[in-house]
């Protein structure tokens, strides 16, 4: 390896800041099946984007106006999970960022509404509820979790 693995403390500390930070789109979905108190997750993408398919349950609030919006519909005691298009796209990153600067507690959703599609849990659009086949490049074609 051309570059040395970090010490394990370092490591430790390195992966447990990142998962204080993240949350991929099984855990969202067990959060919000569950009922979890205090998260709410946030679509920062575009109406047009927010049209064509959305997590249920979802605040819809483009990265522009999340300063105006906000603090007048989000409670600050709750945690925040922001999401956009995919791992291709920072667009989570930056709203995100825009919560902190508020003082929200925040989470990034890792995968994004791509991911969220792929793996088969249901979304809503324009259209109503929809849900496609799970990806088995993303999660097990069972519909299992991969309990990782």
């Amino acid at each position: 390896m051309s570059v040395p693995a970090a010490r394990p403390d370092e490591a430790a500390a390195h992966f447990a800041a990142r998962l204080s930070f993240e949350a991929d789109v099984s855990d969202v979905h067990a959060d919000l099946a569950s009922g979890a108190p205090g998260v709410v997750v946030v679509d920062s993408r575009s109406d047009a984007a927010w049209a064509q398919g959305h997590i249920p349950g979802a605040l819809h609030i483009p990265t522009a106006k999340i300063a105006e919006l906000a603090p007048v519909l989000i409670d600050p005691s709750m945690t925040v999970v922001t999401y956009c298009w995919g791992p291709g796209c920072n667009g989570a990153t930056r709203a995100a960022l825009a919560f902190a600067r508020l003082g929200y507690h925040v989470k990034e959703m890792i995968g994004g509404f791509e991911y969220w599609v792929r793996e088969g849990f249901a979304f809503d659009s324009a259209r109503g509820s929809e849900r496609r086949p799970v990806d088995d490049l993303t999660a097990p074609r069972s519909g299992i979790a991969c309990a990782c």
